[in-house]
């Protein structure tokens, strides 16, 4: 268990090393102060999983530290209960100029094991690294992505009571990546209580039961982890002054719900005021696994916009990112007068798996929406594929394979 209460951490900017002594005998302030961390806390109990995201440089690895006891806060305490461990830079606790096989001694001792826990579980953490005859070779040799293998090896082989990830996983190949996350979710499932730190939302959506959003070391959300990155990303693209909702014009066709009203943020400018999917087939929102369907938005312009990407996402019942495009990427700009109503249509054969999917959109400038975000929409509306047009496939999506005989013919 993790307990966090009330954790500060600032830290003392010298323009010159010297300023540090000026200011000690002219007793004159020479230094500026950066908050890292300000009146941050939370509880992290077994079989948790807490999700910290948030832009970088908003206190996310000082927290981990502090959480660490690699660094002391200078208020508030943390109070720890059962054996933590954790990856957090890459290369922590190592020694370069030793061997992995050296370095497993060494980095598992700072990790609270014993010699004989290391003499015993010393294979088994060779084999899940998967570094062969590599890890006789010293570390200062090693890539970037050995050097997290053997580290999550470790850590993981440590049975901790709590598992602190940072962004260490983000380097490596997918084929471990993959493997850690299993494990990962694994050490959840068994009891584990687990702090993640990470970008990859997918992941958070995924892990975390919960997650807190940072932002110039100060927490300034927390949630369930959709609302923590639906949170994240209206503070990314600048807008977290605008209410979430914008006011409600009246309906073209199918009008907004409260809950897609009250998950939309954005200036205004051009506004989603209804939406629905039809299948060519099914005529409706549920559509076949192959059907080919139109993504309708209903568009209202307040003002005049010469530059407009209408963009989607389709995320699974997980809330993972399962397909995303915008006109912009489809070489169709649009361009809005003020007062203009206007229906667009989005066709795409629906190749996803049978299951339930939620569909978010936005109105932006260019390719993204960071800059100009004119109306997000988050889980603007559900949709469901059930049975198949085609050929079944398992998975959650649809490559259209084919097979070729030696001679070159398909059959």
């Amino acid at each position: 268990m993790i307990a966090v209460e009330h954790i500060s951490k600032h830290y003392r900017i010298y323009r010159r090393q010297s300023d540090r002594l000026r200011e000690l005998v002219l007793r004159r302030k020479l230094h500026e102060v950066k908050i890292a961390l300000q009146d941050i806390h939370f509880t992290l109990e077994a079989g948790q999983v807490l999700g910290v995201i948030g832009r970088n440089g908003a206190g996310k690895s000082t927290l981990l530290k502090l959480v660490m006891g690699v660094i002391l806060p200078d208020q508030g305490s943390v109070m720890l209960s059962g054996r933590v461990t954790g990856l957090l830079e890459l290369g922590t606790g190592f020694n370069p100029e030793l061997t992995g096989l050296d370095n497993i001694a060494f980095n598992a001792a700072l990790l609270g094991m014993t010699p004989p826990e290391v003499a015993q579980k010393r294979q088994a953490i060779i084999d899940f690294s998967e570094l062969g005859a590599a890890i006789h070779d010293p570390v200062r040799t090693y890539s970037s992505g050995m050097i997290m293998r053997l580290a999550f090896s470790i850590a993981i082989h440590a049975e901790p009571a709590c598992l602190v990830v940072d962004e260490a996983l983000a380097v490596g190949d997918a084929h471990f990546q993959q493997k850690c996350m299993r494990r990962i979710k694994d050490f959840r499932d068994s009891g584990g209580a687990i702090l993640f730190v990470s970008h990859d939302m997918n992941a958070v959506k995924v892990l975390c039961d919960r997650a807190i959003v940072l932002e110039e070391g100060a927490a300034v959300f927390s949630g369930t982890p959709d609302q923590a990155v639906n949170y994240y990303n209206r503070l990314i693209a600048d807008m977290e002054t605008q209410e979430m909702s914008l006011p409600r014009p009246a309906p073209l066709s199918t009008p907004l719900s409260d809950e897609a009203q009250n998950n939309s943020y954005g200036t205004g400018a051009v506004k989603i005021q209804g939406t629905r999917v039809a299948g060519l087939i099914s005529g409706g929102a549920i559509v076949s696994s192959g059907e080919v369907a139109d993504f309708v938005f209903d568009l209202v312009a307040a003002e005049t916009v010469p530059s407009v990407t209408l963009g989607i996402m389709i995320r699974d019942r997980l809330g993972q990112d399962v397909f995303g495009t915008n006109t912009f990427h489809l070489k169709c700009p649009l361009s809005f007068t003020a007062g203009e109503r206007r229906t667009i249509s989005i066709r795409m054969a629906v190749n996803l798996a049978p299951g339930q999917y939620t569909l978010t959109a936005a109105l932006h400038d260019n390719d993204n929406h960071l800059t100009h975000c004119y109306h997000w929409c988050d889980n603007l509306m559900a949709f469901e594929v059930a049975g198949y047009i085609g050929a079944q496939f398992a998975g959650i999506c649809r490559l259209e394979p084919g097979v070729y005989m030696n001679d070159g013919s398909l059959e």
